[in-house]
């Protein structure tokens, strides 16, 4: 899937999820932001985690900031379904909350109070 500012990368064997990546990336990061969403196996989110992060376990998402204009998000979705039970929420809710935070992080948020603001208003929007 790819338009103008936006393309997703499938690679895993999975089927893309249905979520609304193109409209929440216009409401939060707009419409000049270009942005790419790799989806990943566990092992690959793994290796990211660990270069990266210095942690030793694969993560549910990942956001890399190129500049203020353009970054990425690596969303693992075995790890994310895995996760989701533990946030209370379904596979896809989850999976949404997880494009949302990503994003809010390529914006510049940090994780808190107002981050977590902003988390529940996109997700109220979106869901």
């Amino acid at each position: 899937m790819h338009d103008e500012g936006f393309s997703i990368i499938n690679k895993t064997n999975g089927k893309l999820p249905r979520l609304p990546f193109a409209r929440v990336k216009e409401a939060i990061l707009g419409k000049t932001y270009s942005l790419s969403v790799a989806l990943v196996t566990p092992r690959e989110s793994h290796k990211l985690n660990l270069a990266y992060r210095q942690k030793d376990k694969p993560t549910n998402v990942l956001s890399f900031p190129f500049d203020k204009k353009s970054g990425e998000l690596v969303l693992d979705l075995a790890t994310s379904k895995k996760d989701a039970p533990n946030f209370d929420m379904t596979a896809e809710k989850f999976l949404l909350f997880l494009v949302i935070h990503g994003m809010l992080h390529l914006k510049g948020f940090d994780h808190g109070s107002t981050m977590e603001k902003e988390e529940r208003k996109f997700l109220r929007k979106f869901s």
